[in-house]
């Protein structure tokens, strides 16, 4: 009895289990305790291994320029760590909100990185190989291609679930398979580098991100790319938000024999989501492909593709989230290198503190019905107190009277 009586409404436990459960807050509140959660348990790790968690942690800051490096090399400072930061970051967050746009409408999009891997290839040999284009009229054409490509591909998979009723997951993950080897027999045959055995180098023209920019004195790459991730972010949150069609879709995403009911068209609303993640996932290829790097490796699928579900859960499903999952999960990312030189361990350890995060991400859900649960059985306390206080006042007036 004296433990529920710790259940209290202005308790510790209480208040958090309000804040992950409560609508308005719980796209931040849940990802932030996901963090909380990860710094807890990643430090202990560290700490196992004879470590110290504020040197590792304040590392992977000054691997991404926010912080100060120890040294650098000739021509480069904090400003350009941290251009390359966004650099990365960019087609994460592309391709994290090419899953929530699916996931928004109650489909599961696993082919982001053949949807990326296509668009990258397809914009490399249109517009990437044609060196005579100005960077005026090559970059909108990237973006174009990028587009047109990952909406095609998204466009296919929704026709096949809606027409055939065959599941995206099988689809999508085939797809890659075919996207993957076949990209790698036209690379391997027709545009490999007989050097790198990647595919050829594109333009400098093509590319989304303009290479050693003199910016304060420090040679920059500066991402295009950032700037239409997050534009994009802000547009996808304002679909869902603020638009009949966003709110078609949330429905269709919730139930779709009631959203059927109410007189939507579900298979045109699961094929327009289809399209536009895979719009979404066109532009993070062409920003990873002819951005981030400027070469195709064959039969590989970017391992972006794949983490960006996992950055998707921790920015609970939101877009706006989802900008906040990105740069953290690059952060980790991006930073391993110079994590482990300076605590002498090897970089894998950056992807076991990335992979603990995700774990946690993957238990959002997990944590928001704990909670929920919690304050059920808080308010059924408080009604059976309530309860119990009425019927000791009903004894105490009942014996008053037979006096």
């Amino acid at each position: 009895m004296n433990n529920e009586k710790k259940m209290n409404e202005k308790g510790f436990k209480a208040t958090l289990a309000r804040f992950l459960t409560n609508e308005k807050w719980s796209g931040f509140t849940v990802p932030l305790f996901c963090i909380v959660l990860m710094l807890i348990v990643s430090s202990i790790f560290l700490l196992i291994l004879g470590k110290n968690p504020g040197t590792a942690f304040i590392s992977f800051l000054a691997g991404n320029g926010m912080a100060m490096k120890a040294s650098y090399g000739a021509g480069s400072g904090m400003l350009s760590d941290f251009f390359q930061f966004l650099n990365v970051m960019a087609p994460m967050l592309l391709a994290a909100l090419a899953f929530i746009f699916a996931y928004r409408c109650g489909l599961f999009n696993i082919g982001i990185a053949g949807q990326m891997l296509l668009s990258g290839f397809v914009a490399s040999i249109t517009v990437g190989y044609m060196k005579d284009l100005s960077p005026w009229v090559a970059r909108p054409l990237v973006v174009l291609v990028g587009i047109v490509v990952g909406a095609a591909l998204g466009a296919v998979v929704g026709f096949l679930k809606y027409k055939f009723n065959i599941h995206e997951v099988v689809s999508t993950i085939m797809i890659n398979y075919i996207i993957s080897y076949l990209t790698g027999f036209f690379i391997n045959s027709k545009f490999v580098d007989p050097v790198s055995r990647a595919s050829k180098v594109i333009s400098p023209a093509s590319r989304l991100t303009m290479t050693k920019v003199l910016i304060g004195g420090f040679y920059c790459n500066v991402p295009l790319g950032i700037i239409i991730a997050i534009v994009m972010a802000f547009v996808v949150h304002f679909i869902f938000e603020k638009t009949v069609f966003g709110f078609e879709l949330r429905a269709v995403g919730s139930n779709r024999n009631a959203a059927r009911y109410a007189g939507i068209n579900v298979g045109k609303q699961i094929i327009f989501s289809m399209m536009i993640s895979g719009i979404l996932a066109g532009l993070a290829g062409v920003t990873y492909y002819l951005g981030y790097t400027n070469q195709i490796l064959p039969k590989t699928l970017a391992g972006m593709g794949y983490d960006a579900i996992a950055t998707a859960l921790l920015g609970n499903s939101s877009p706006l989230g989802a900008i906040l999952a990105s740069m953290l999960i690059t952060v980790f990312q991006n930073g391993s290198n110079y994590m482990s030189s300076v605590l002498g361990v090897a970089k894998e350890i950056a992807s076991v503190i990335t992979g603990i995060l995700l774990l946690f991400s993957a238990c959002g859900g997990f944590f928001r019905f704990v909670a929920k649960g919690y304050l059920d059985r808080l308010e059924d306390y408080k009604a059976a107190e309530a309860k119990e206080r009425a019927r000791q006042e009903a004894e105490k007036k009942e014996g008053g009277a037979d006096a």
